[in-house]
């Protein structure tokens, strides 16, 4: 799609137009920028939003890397080999993921949800899912 000069035009999806990604754990995600909805084939961007007490499941993406800001809420961002790193996060904060790079979001509030954005560089994600591995009870 075009201007009417031939220049491409930018794509604007309004927040009742997000595209339901597939929830990890109870973390449930909804793209603004992506593939289908702007044709977009080197970024995707979606806002993730995890229940209070609750967390993603432990997972790393195979082929790309991912930036992660924090809007709201506070948790723990677990990462390493193992998930033995446990490091809080809180409004503001930036995160960066590697390929490859095991992590698992988890809030640790009582009543407020933890938001965060999440921005990759590939139109479509490859996960692996690690089921034996991180908060399985997500506190």
């Amino acid at each position: 799609m075009g201007g009417s000069d031939g220049h491409p035009l930018c794509v604007i999806t309004k927040s009742d137009g997000l595209e339901v990604e597939i929830a990890s754990g109870a973390m449930t995600r909804l793209a603004g920028v992506s593939e289908a909805l702007s044709g977009s084939k080197g970024i995707h961007l979606a806002i993730a939003t995890v229940p209070p007490g609750r967390c993603s499941m432990a997972h790393y993406h195979v082929n790309c890397e991912s930036a992660i800001y924090v809007v709201s809420g506070e948790g723990l961002f677990l990462h390493g080999e193992e998930l033995d790193v446990e490091d809080e996060i809180g409004p503001g904060d930036f995160i960066y993921v590697p390929p490859n790079s095991n992590h698992q979001p988890v809030n640790t509030s009582d009543d407020e949800d933890l938001v965060l954005i999440v921005a990759r560089n590939a139109p479509v994600e490859i996960v692996v899912d690690l089921e034996e591995a991180g908060r399985l009870d997500c506190r």
